[in-house]
């Protein structure tokens, strides 16, 4: 039976550095602040903003939760982070998705409003060509917080063969990224990958960011192999999944995070320390513009 990764153990870790982090900026006058702004009344939106509300509480950081009514126009929603932009007192700003219909064919233009210094959530494409190259900076928190839940573990990365099942812009490519940082040897893998369980077979550490229910099988592991389940996906009212059969792998596999219960905490908390950090820069930078 695999060892189970529970994200609450992972997070707090994460939690705990970000937190003492935050206390040794107050002392120097500085206390990060988070605004998010969320667009409309989405529950499962509003119930992740909770989360993060509690989640700066519980470290000592400041939040602002701006709700937007769901006929915002794409103006007054640039307006709002243009004037977030130009707050000092704002180290960190987050636009919560998905936006309404009339502003979602603009999400790009949105997140990339966002000054990247206070991109907390890492997708401004200034952030997302610092990853590519290598330089330090605010890095997506699902990937980031993936990588140090494994340092935490124990489990190898370097020289390790990391296959990623999808390749999207918030998980899979980022993720690609940071396991190459690593010195890991990546496969991304994709709706037009060919063998794609032949190819996820080989390897020791395999990502499942597909949206798919239970995609991910025990015939598609190797043996001893650690598995993190990015997917979350409600397959009734009440009823979470992830991406693996968590119950059918998890006999094969060395090691598996559980959904719920495992990467969706390690986001949050990472979200933490991206304001940390994005206080800190603007710190050491002197608030310049």
């Amino acid at each position: 039976m695999a060892r189970i990764l529970y994200g609450k153990e992972f997070a707090a870790k994460i939690k705990e550095e970000a937190g003492r982090a935050a206390a040794e900026l107050k002392i120097k006058g500085i206390q990060p602040r988070l605004a998010v702004i969320i667009v409309g009344s989405d529950p499962a939106s509003e119930v992740y903003v909770r989360n993060k509300r509690k989640a700066c509480e519980e470290l000592g950081i400041l939040s602002d939760h701006i709700a937007l009514p769901a006929e915002t126009t794409r103006a007054e929603l640039l307006a709002c982070i243009d004037a977030l932009n130009a707050d000092r007192d704002v180290h960190g700003i987050l636009v919560q998705l998905p936006l309404p219909a009339q502003i979602a064919a603009h999400e790009e233009e949105v997140l990339s409003r966002i000054d990247p210094r206070k991109d907390v959530d890492g997708f401004h494409p200034v952030n997302v060509g610092h990853l590519t190259i290598g330089v330090p900076g605010l890095r997506p928190c699902t990937p980031a917080g993936c990588i140090r839940m494994l340092d935490y573990a124990g489990i190898p990365i370097e020289g390790a063969h990391a296959v990623i099942i999808g390749r999207s812009n918030i998980v899979g490519k980022p993720m690609a990224h940071l396991l190459l940082e690593r010195n890991a040897t990546v496969t991304v893998c994709h709706s037009r990958t060919k063998n794609l369980a032949q190819v996820t077979r080989e390897a020791d550490i395999l990502v499942a960011a597909v949206g798919r229910p239970h995609f991910v099988t025990a015939d598609m592991v190797k043996a001893g192999a650690t598995v993190i389940d990015v997917g979350i996906n409600r397959v009734a009212p009440k009823k979470l999944v992830g991406d693996v059969d968590f119950d059918a792998v998890a006999e094969v596999a060395g090691a598996i995070t559980p959904v719920p219960g495992g990467v969706g905490l390690l986001t949050v908390a990472m979200l933490m320390e991206n304001v940390v950090q994005a206080a800190r820069m603007q710190m050491e930078a002197g608030g310049e513009r």
